[in-house]
This record gives structure tokens, C-alpha cells and sequence, in this order.
């Protein structure tokens, strides 16, 4: 658990695909302001609000949205340092601990010291070719390698700190952070990682005559995943996928910048986020 947190320059954000979240982010702006807090708000691709938070302006970011909205925060805050404080709009809200009617109640906590900042590692991915590196993105959640428009299996092989783990024949193979562990991974049959963890998980996807368990690696290895077939793309945090040829690489390791997130109450927290929307999905219970 991080140092306890008062921002004294937020600004509030909200995912335009989401009309509420407007109306909410325009009330949150009020409702900070009557408590003698300026609080601009807008569009989470506003250009200029964007270039306002990389150049470190603000000192808090407010999102209005879902889990999708909190991994483009986390690429846009995390080179700046600025921490994320999330107000669930969407269906799940993994990422989220603040649900739609309680964002009052928790920024008074906020504003009472009750907040503390939590760390989550992200990933880095260099795609090379011919030995040179041709892209580089972050991640928050995971990077996939998998298989194109071709619904024929990809043939991958996978290194640990330049050492052959094992190779695949697969849909695909997903390089996930412990908060991507709650995502893709997840649904891939992956363990579910505590937040704090700083390790890197491989998961295949439907792997055919090959491993077909994850693999939890050392926290600072890095993985390489070598393509040994056409058809083969990437894609970073559910973004568009990437081309990638026969011979190929993708080199993952830990990113050199972090994503931070408001939090309030103990650590435990996750679990009992987890545990709701866990049973909210599997058995219908109300959160």
C-alpha cells in the first residue's frame, strides 16, 4: 500500500461511447467545485485535456466509463505519473472499485485522506524483425499473439530470459500482467494473480497437441515469442491487431513505466470485488 493521497488538481474524464457518463462527469465537476476544487472536465480523447495530463498538470485523473476506459487512462497517465480513480459505468468494472451511486460518498473520502495509491505493473512489447525492433507498445492487461483471419492454429515458440520454454500449436498465446489475469487470460483458463504481483503469465488459447497450462514466470524475466507460421498477428490490450511474418519476434518484459489507481480501504479489496462480480456473472446474484 502506497502513501496516502489528496489531489489538489484533478480532472475528470468520460468515455464518449457512454452518453451518462457526461452527466456524470459534469456533476462530479460541481460537486468538487462547491468543496472549492476546480475540476475541468470532458472527453476521454480530448486532445488538449490529453496533452494537459502528459505534460503533468493535473495530479488525478477521474474516468467515467468501464474497464475499457481505465486501460486507455492507464496508457495515457502511466509515462506521467498520474494516478486513476475509476467510477464504474460499465457491465463489469474489474479494474474499478467505485460503483456509479457512490462516487460522492468516496471523494469525500478522498478528500479526507482516506485514499492511498496502488501500483500495478504493465508490459512492454518490442516487435522485431530481422533483429531490429520496427514497434514498441505498454500494456496494461496483456499482449496476445495469436492467429489471423485464418482459422487454421499457430505454430509458436516461446523463450524465457533467452532459454526455450516450450513451442505451440495454438490459437494463440496471451503474455498477461497479474491485472490482466482478470481479463483474456481469464477466460483462457489462467490462475487469477493478486494485483501487487510484478510477474509476467503466459496462457495459451485452445492449444492443440501441445502445453496447455499457464506458466507463471520469475518476477524481471522477459519472454520471447518466436512465429513459425503465416497467418499470425498481435494485439496490445485488445487494440487493432498488428501483422506479424514467419520468423518474427515479440520480446516482452516489464514496462519502465507503471499504472497507478486510487484505492480505498485495505488491500482485501480486490477479493471482495472479485468474489461480486464473479458471482454476479456465474449465478445472476445481484452486487
Amino acid at each position: 500500500m502506497s502513501l496516502f493521497f489528496i489531489p489538489k488538481r484533478p480532472v475528470i474524464t468520460a468515455y464518449p461511447k457512454m452518453p451518462d457518463a457526461f452527466v456524470e462527469a459534469e456533476a462530479m465537476s460541481l460537486y468538487l467545485s462547491e468543496k472549492g476544487i476546480a475540476a475541468p472536465h470532458g472527453s476521454l480523447y480530448d486532445e488538449e485535456l490529453r496533452r494537459q495530463i502528459r505534460a503533468g498538470e493535473f495530479d488525478m485523473l477521474v474516468v467515467a466509463g468501464g474497464d475499457g476506459s481505465i486501460l486507455r487512462a492507464g496508457h495515457l497517465c502511466a509515462p506521467s505519473g498520474v494516478p486513476i480513480f475509476g467510477v464504474n459505468l460499465g457491465r463489469i468494472g474489474f479494474l474499478i472499485q467505485v460503483e456509479r451511486h457512490e462516487w460522492r460518498e468516496h471523494f469525500n473520502k478522498l478528500l479526507d485522506g482516506e485514499a492511498w495509491i496502488e501500483n500495478r505493473m504493465m508490459i512492454h512489447a518490442d516487435h522485431m524483425r530481422s533483429g531490429e525492433i520496427i514497434g514498441g507498445w505498454n500494456a496494461l492487461n496483456e499482449v496476445v499473439v495469436g492467429r489471423g483471419q485464418n482459422l487454421r492454429p499457430v505454430r509458436l515458440t516461446a523463450s524465457v530470459d533467452g532459454l526455450e520454454l516450450t513451442s505451440y500449436v495454438a490459437d494463440g498465446l496471451i503474455a498477461s500482467t497479474a491485472t490482466g489475469s482478470t481479463a483474456y487470460a481469464l477466460a483462457a483458463g489462467g490462475p487469477i494473480l493478486p494485483p501487487e504481483l510484478r510477474n509476467i503469465l503466459l496462457v495459451p488459447i485452445a492449444p492443440h497437441l501441445s502445453v496447455d497450462r499457464a506458466v507463471v514466470l520469475a518476477e524481471g524475466s522477459s519472454v520471447s515469442i518466436s512465429v513459425r507460421t503465416e497467418n499470425a498477428i498481435m494485439s496490445v490490450d485488445g487494440q487493432p491487431p498488428i501483422n506479424l511474418l514467419e520468423d518474427d519476434h515479440v520480446v516482452i518484459r516489464a514496462a519502465d513505466v507503471t499504472a497507478q489507481f486510487i484505492r480505498f480501504g485495505d488491500p482485501g479489496y480486490f477479493y471482495r470485488n472479485l468474489t461480486a462480480h464473479m458471482n454476479e456473472n456465474s449465478i445472476g446474484l445481484p452486487r
